[in-house]
């Protein structure tokens, strides 16, 4: 198997992508351990409405190994960012490519890559329930980890009025009613 290094990596995703596709790219290398063995993070924040066809891309390289999608609600948007790895399980060679996308607060939706990658599905229906986006194509709309009782316009990893906050204050209403 031929590896590529990181800059290559994120050269191929310039060149085969949309100019505008790319906001962002940083490259981290990063050292563990008492060896101090190095290890390379790839960070690419990409336009939501190419966000797909990266990932179709990434797995041109080499069929990634998908971790989890971390979320960041910053008030406007949220952040959603897909953590995958190359070369996984290789020794001294895994790279782990991180690809972020911004959906507005007034559109969440993003098309599903459980088509390319499977395995994300678990973690797509995760970001539906806890966050209230609405991941287009997902096969399976079931809740992971929340009741099928629970509140459906309320979202626990949102910091805005559809958030945690909402729960507090509708506890708070029982308590007021008891």
């Amino acid at each position: 198997m031929e590896y590529m290094k990181p800059e290559e990596i994120v050269e191929l995703f310039k060149k085969k992508l949309k100019k505008s596709t790319i906001i962002d790219s940083k490259i981290e290398i990063k050292t563990a351990g008492l060896k101090k063995n190095s290890y390379s993070l790839i960070w690419l924040e990409i336009e939501l409405k190419d966000f797909k066809e990266a990932v179709k891309l990434l797995c041109t390289i080499q069929f990634p190994h998908f971790a989890v999608i971390s979320d960041n609600d910053t008030g406007e948007e949220i952040k959603l960012t897909y953590h995958f790895s190359l070369y996984y399980g290789e020794r001294f060679k895994e790279i782990s490519l991180n690809l972020t996308t911004n959906l507005a607060k007034n559109n969440l939706k993003i098309p599903t890559i459980t088509d390319l990658i499977p395995g994300a599905q678990t973690a797509e229906r995760e970001i539906k329930e806890m966050l209230g986006v609405t991941v287009e194509g997902l096969p399976d709309l079931a809740n992971v980890f929340l009741p099928k009782d629970f509140p459906k316009d309320v979202y626990p990893l949102r910091k805005d009025e559809t958030g945690a906050a909402k729960m507090v204050s509708k506890e708070e209403e029982v308590k007021k009613v008891e």
